[in-house]
């Protein structure tokens, strides 16, 4: 697929519901957001309960554990709004099947008032699920499905749970849409700055020697598995293979 470029702030989120459907009356009952900067998780994040003003179907607490008398004293949608919107604003967000918690959050949006307009005017939205579909046709793509195609540990996901999974998908998404090539330009980009900043330059006539270190069988199966390891977990190896896979 081609490399797909994202802008610097990237924000992770899902929602857990009382039911499938904002046209059936089903509302928002959590929302959790995880911020990336430049593909690095910076450990800042947004996490609230929501008391719907309805009650959970039973279907979706069996999904995501939440009872209806824990979210009793938790605030309602409108009262997180603000904060929730400062937070989002200006980033790209990722979301795993993105119409539906699109769906819900728009909702929320025009029960309280419609002028404030939809999620898309504040964030751009990318569909993650859409994207491993591409990548993965015909094969399974849920989130689990997801963890254990890239090795991501999802022990801890007994039930669903909006922070939970938000900060899961963080992890397979920098898996199934990095690579190596946007690694590299960004360690690239840093050592060049060092370098510009702090290191002599020198020219052919004056620079010393370089010391060549040989590599030594055992490093060359080392990183002959390294490289398969790359291919297998779907990642663009920048350096050619010398023995057949």
């Amino acid at each position: 697929m081609s490399n797909r470029t994202f802008t610097n702030r990237i924000i992770v989120l899902d929602t857990e519901t009382t039911g499938l459907s904002p046209q059936e009356g089903h509302r928002i009952i959590e929302i959790g957001c995880v911020e990336m900067l430049k593909r690095r998780i910076t450990g800042k994040y947004f996490h609230a309960y929501i008391n719907p003003e309805r009650l959970i179907d039973e279907g979706a607490i069996a999904v995501h554990g939440i009872s209806n008398e824990f979210l009793e004293d938790k605030p309602r949608f409108g009262q997180i709004l603000d904060e929730f919107l400062a937070f989002i604003k200006g980033a790209e967000l990722v979301i795993h099947n993105a119409p539906f918690d699109v769906g819900f959050i728009n909702h929320e949006i025009s029960l309280l008032n419609k002028s404030l307009g939809k999620l898309a005017d504040y964030s751009k939205v990318f569909d993650s699920l859409a994207y491993a579909r591409k990548k993965h046709p015909g094969q399974r793509n849920s989130l689990d499905a997801l963890c254990k195609r890239y090795s991501v540990d999802n022990s801890q996901r007994d039930l669903h749970g909006a922070l939970l999974d938000a900060e899961i998908l963080a992890d397979v998404f920098l898996l199934m849409t990095g690579g190596q090539s946007s690694l590299l330009d960004e360690i690239n980009s840093e050592v060049k700055q060092h370098h510009d900043d702090n290191v002599t330059k020198y020219t052919l006539s004056t620079r010393p020697a370089l010391r060549v270190i040989p590599c030594s069988d055992a490093d060359f199966v080392v990183h002959e598995q390294t490289l398969l390891g790359i291919e297998k977990t779907g990642g663009q190896c920048l350096w050619p293979k010398t023995i057949s896979t």
